[in-house]
């Protein structure tokens, strides 16, 4: 499907699973909805942390559109799963649309995500299991600490995919190129380094499926914002499910953005 059609089929609750391995070349995006208040904080928060939260898109406040990134894009409704945070309340409400809770005051930001980058690991011939069984990719919360801004602040997540050595180095070279996909991991190899203690048991995501001489590797993930949103603790924020992204009418390979757009480099 088009990005455009896979909107719509969400948009209408036939596409509900995770939208890795959909809509391949499309540049793919997290999602953070804020009230206005809070909106220079975040985008602050984002730009000193630009692996895990690289911005590709922000709203004006109450508009659920962005049409830089999608003509009839609708940030209510195209997206599978929801995930709805309130200061009052513990944990979050899980929802399949915004229209209950959408207020004229939220911005929305849209990150991007390591998903854009697969459909060429895919293309050079290395496989990606998580794709291949449908599955959700596997994430985890690290011990690496963002850098704080305002009132958010927390560690980082990072998304895991598991190779061959050849087929990983390989994979660090073709992903460093997709800087607004989060570019190049930010760790290879024993995952303990970075706070994680069993790769079996992933935070966020799926089970991963690892061969033995398979070697861990990591990036950094548009998840990172969900753990500096619960430490600032805003009376409503919105972020996806892991896993379900915004798929935009953006080449992954585009390569020059600006926070108004984005237009593709004539190199």
């Amino acid at each position: 499907m088009s990005p455009e059609d896979l909107r719509r089929a969400i948009r209408a609750g036939d596409v509900r699973s995770p939208t890795s391995g959909y809509a391949e070349g499309a540049l793919q995006g997290n999602l953070a909805i804020l009230p206005s208040a809070l909106a220079g904080d975040f985008l602050r928060y984002c730009q000193r942390n630009p692996k895990p939260c690289p911005v590709i898109g922000i709203s004006e406040p109450g508009d659920p559109r962005i049409p830089a990134l999608g003509r009839d894009l609708d940030i209510r409704t195209d997206i599978g799963a929801y995930r709805v945070f309130k200061a009052d309340q513990e944990g979050f409400a899980r929802v399949s649309d915004l229209e209950e809770v959408w207020r004229d005051d939220l911005v929305s930001f849209v990150l991007g995500c390591s998903f854009s980058f697969e459909a060429a690991i895919l293309r050079a011939g290395i496989p990606l299991p998580h794709i291949a069984r449908k599955q959700n990719v596997a994430m985890y919360i690290t011990s690496i600490q963002t850098e704080p801004a305002g009132p958010f602040s927390g560690p980082m997540v990072v998304s895991m995919r598991a190779f061959k050595a050849a087929d990983a180095i390989q994979a660090v070279l073709l992903s460093d190129r997709y800087r607004l996909a989060h570019g190049a991991p930010v760790h290879i190899g024993d995952p303990a380094q970075i706070g994680i203690a069993d790769l079996m048991s992933p935070d966020f995501g799926e089970v991963p499926t690892l061969e033995p001489g398979d070697i861990p590797v990591f990036w950094a993930c548009g998840v990172t914002p969900q753990m500096a949103i619960r430490a600032a603790r805003p009376d409503l924020a919105i972020t996806h499910e892991p896993g379900h992204m915004l798929v935009t009418d953006l080449s992954a390979d585009a390569a020059e953005f600006s926070l108004g757009g984005a237009r593709q480099s004539s190199t």
